[in-house]
């Protein structure tokens, strides 16, 4: 049991790599991608005019609502991702010889303090595979509120 809920997300930029390349590389559906070329468009799906300067894949591995009343550790639940990631390590580290850039993005919603244990056999995979652990902490409103 954790003091906090999390979502997670993975982000791959690329200079000039088909989305769809990632997707059958990591066996992970995307919310988001575009491929370097393609027009820019705006929330209502109209083109900006400009064409994005390189490709992007963004996957919501563990998004919010998944969490909602159920509780996980970032440790558990980031091994996991490892793990998933591990298999493609051959992928990822060519992604990145290419210029490719992959991030692991953390947000935890904690009210009170949140301490966490990286153990060093994730951090050496993390290293291994080229992938990028960016961690945010935020004040969970929804914890505030009921407080109240």
């Amino acid at each position: 049991m954790s003091d906090y809920e999390l979502t997670m997300s993975l982000a791959i930029r690329h200079p000039d790599i088909d989305p769809y390349r990632i997707t059958r590389a990591l066996g992970l559906q995307p919310g988001h991608v575009w491929r370097k070329g393609e027009n820019r468009l705006d929330e209502a799906g109209a083109s900006l005019g400009r064409p994005h300067n390189a490709s992007y894949w963004l996957c919501e591995i563990a998004p919010r609502h998944r969490f909602s009343g159920e509780r996980t550790g970032l440790e558990s639940e980031l091994s996991h991702v490892l793990q998933i990631l591990n298999v493609a390590s051959g992928f990822l580290q060519s992604l990145h010889a290419e210029g490719g850039a992959t991030e692991l993005h953390v947000t935890l919603f904690a009210q009170d303090e949140v301490h966490l244990d990286l153990p060093p056999a994730c951090t050496a995979l993390l290293g291994h595979l080229a992938v990028a652990l960016r961690i945010d902490i935020k004040s969970d409103p929804l914890k505030r509120t009921a407080g109240s």
